[in-house]
């Protein structure tokens, strides 16, 4: 028996997820669900609350499924209740995965995304080609929603060969809606439009029914108008990013792994690493003082921050194990209380400075080399809170132009533009420590 199986197998047994059979319809694992939650013989986890995904008209877990590649997690968040699952082609082996985990199960009881780049010049028969390999891989006769990955500009969501690729692929019964996903534009490609003014455009345009979008409790000026104007107009949103307190932690490991190992700074990094350690310091006294360290508590308060916003359908998670599902899908149905509210204002006010706004970029113009920052700090988000090592350092290697290494000899211009004072210098130097490749 293999490892995999009996994490699966144990998982199972104590969540009692057996209820749970692979034909339930959404409304009836939610049945299920709340009727084991008031079992004392099965006291486990599972999802308790249901939010209506927008026009789609689509019941989908407040918490669901984001990359993740090992099949039995996948399959075990359905049963504990997830029934909304993000993919995109740009995402290695994981369609293959996802369609491997769902396979058997009622296709009514599941929302599955899966998204496209749009590259420039791309024609209509380009994008129906990719979208039936995606099709294929998945396994699916259909998916329910295939989106716009991350356009760079407004102008972008117009491309008429997307759109009618997606009109063909609807009238096949292939497609039933169109989305769009952001979570800040790729500064090294095509400047400098923000999330907010892409997705507003979005929804001006009328064609895309669900969004999928950065947010969080420390990055929320511009997500909140997008939020409001999707309630507005029925557009079903699902958020990503939603727990920033990780950086603060993952940052701190790298620093200690680099003391321990004795490992020489190159002296041109001195002034970066210097701006970034002295903010990094009074962190942590201010981390002590206030109560804020322990990690998962900090990670639980900032998933029920966005689990209490209304106009929230669903928050994509990153369970890469079975105790991260657990965890996570505890958090189903909650809301914030008074003293973590008060715990995240705390690491705003003490922490904040060391989290680079995903889909923010604002500094950017100001560096003399044309360094992603944004980009490259998401990169390390996703090697340090995601546990995604290998695609973070495939994405980072694969940036055309100046990566972070220019960084070194730079006199940090863009932590000069930063308007929340992020020492993005030193975490740049931190983060090419981190991606490049051996």
């Amino acid at each position: 028996m293999s490892t995999c199986r009996l994490n699966r197998r144990q998982f199972i047994k104590t969540t009692s997820l057996g209820a749970f059979g692979a034909g339930l319809a959404a409304g009836q694992a939610h049945a299920a669900g709340a009727s084991a939650l008031q079992s004392e013989a099965s006291p486990a986890p599972r999802i308790r609350e249901y939010r209506t995904l927008g026009r789609t008209g689509f019941k989908v877990s407040d918490l669901s499924c984001g990359f993740i590649l090992d099949e039995g997690v996948i399959r075990a968040s359905y049963e504990a209740g997830m029934n909304y699952f993000d993919s995109a082609e740009q995402y290695p082996g994981h369609h293959r995965a996802l369609g491997r985990a769902l396979k058997g199960l009622d296709r009514k009881s599941f929302f599955v995304t899966t998204k496209l780049q749009v590259e420039k010049d791309t024609s209509k028969e380009g994008f129906l080609k990719r979208a039936r390999k995606s099709l294929e891989e998945l396994g699916l006769d259909s998916v329910d929603c295939l989106m716009m990955h991350c356009p760079e500009k407004a102008d972008t969501l117009k491309t008429e060969g997307f759109h009618a690729a997606m009109a063909e692929l609807k009238t096949e019964g292939r497609v039933r809606h169109v989305g769009v996903s952001q979570h800040g534009t790729f500064w090294f490609r095509d400047p400098e439009e923000t999330m907010e003014k892409i997705l507003l455009a979005a929804a001006e345009d009328g064609r895309f029914d669900v969004f999928l979008m950065a947010y969080n409790f420390l990055r929320r000026d511009n997500a909140e108008k997008v939020l409001e104007v999707c309630r507005e107009k029925k557009i079903g949103v699902a958020l990503m990013k939603t727990t920033p307190t990780g950086i603060y932690h993952t940052l701190k490991s790298r620093v200690e792994d680099l003391e321990k190992n004795n490992k020489e700074v190159h002296p041109l990094y001195a002034d970066g690493l210097a701006r970034y350690r002295e903010k990094f310091e009074a962190a942590q006294d201010f981390i002590r003082e206030h109560g804020l360290t322990n990690p998962e508590e900090m990670r639980d308060a900032a998933i029920r921050f966005v689990l209490g916003n209304s106009n929230v359908a669903t928050a994509c998670c990153q369970t890469q194990t079975y105790s991260d599902l657990r965890a996570i899908v505890r958090l189903s149905g909650t809301r914030l209380t008074s003293p973590e509210k008060g715990k995240l204002e705390a690491f705003s006010e003490g922490c904040g400075e060391l989290y680079c706004r995903h889909a923010c970029g604002l500094c950017e113009p100001s560096c003399p080399h044309g360094v992603p920052v944004n980009t490259i700090l998401r990169y390390q988000h996703y090697f340090a809170a995601q546990g995604r090592e290998k695609a973070a350092m495939g994405f980072y290697a694969s940036i055309p132009g100046a990566r972070a290494d220019a960084c070194r000899d730079c006199p940090g211009s863009c932590e000069a533009a930063c308007p929340y004072g992020v020492p993005a210098q030193g975490m740049l130097l931190l983060a090419h420590e981190t991606l490049t490749m051996p």
